[in-house]
C-alpha cells in the first residue's frame, strides 16, 4: 500500500494567528484613538500571548505597516475599458470610495504615525495598480505619463483630500484630476 502524503494544516496556527491579530488591530483601530493601541492590549484582543506577537512583528509600527499593507493589496479591481482615462476615472473613483471608510482612514492614520514605512504600506498596490493600467495603455500604443507623474496627480491629491480635509470627492472632481494628469 503507497504511503499516504502528509497531512497538511491549511493555513495553520501561523495563518490562524496573523488573522486574530490583523482583526483585532482593526477592531481596535476602530474603536479608540491609534496612540491608545499597543501590542500587549492587541495581543490580549486577539487571544494570543503578548510574547506571539513581540516574536512575529517587533514592534508596534511593524505590525501596523503590515496590517495596513495587507489592507490595501487587492482590494480595488483595475478597470480595462480600452480608454485610460476611462479607466483612471473608474480607478481613482474606487480608490476614492475606499479612502471615504472611516475603518480605513483608521488603519492609514495609524500606519503613517508608527514610522516611516506606514505611508509605504499604504500605497505600494496602488502603485502597481497605476502602473498596470499605464503599462496597458503604453501597449495599445498610447502615450502616458509615469507611474510618478500619475501617483502625484491622482494619489497625492486624493489621499491629501482622504485624510486631511473635511472636502468632499465628487465624481466630477476625480474626472478633473484625470483630466489636468492626461493633459
Amino acid at each position: 500500500m503507497p504511503a499516504s502524503p502528509p497531512a497538511t494544516r491549511p493555513g495553520g496556527r501561523s495563518a490562524r494567528v496573523r488573522a486574530s491579530v490583523h482583526r483585532a488591530v482593526e477592531e481596535l483601530l476602530s474603536e479608540q484613538p491609534a496612540e491608545e493601541v499597543t501590542l500587549p492590549l492587541i495581543a490580549t484582543r486577539a487571544g494570543v500571548h503578548p510574547t506571539t506577537v513581540y516574536r512575529r512583528w517587533g514592534s508596534l509600527a511593524d505590525l501596523l505597516s503590515e496590517v495596513a499593507s495587507s489592507r490595501f493589496s487587492g482590494d480595488i479591481v483595475v478597470p480595462d475599458t480600452g480608454d485610460v482615462r476611462e479607466d483612471l476615472e473608474r480607478w481613482a473613483t474606487a480608490v476614492a470610495t475606499d479612502l471615504a471608510d472611516p475603518d480605513t482612514l483608521a488603519i492609514m492614520r495609524a500606519a503613517l504615525g508608527a514610522g516611516p514605512d506606514g505611508g509605504c504600506a499604504c500605497t505600494a498596490d496602488r502603485h502597481a495598480q497605476l502602473e498596470a493600467i499605464l503599462e496597458r495603455e503604453r501597449s495599445r500604443g498610447g502615450r502616458t505619463p509615469s507611474v510618478e507623474e500619475a501617483s502625484d496627480g491622482l494619489l497625492g491629491p486624493l489621499y491629501y483630500r482622504a485624510l486631511f480635509t473635511q472636502l468632499p470627492v465628487t465624481a466630477e472632481w476625480v474626472r478633473g484630476l484625470v483630466r489636468k494628469l492626461l493633459s
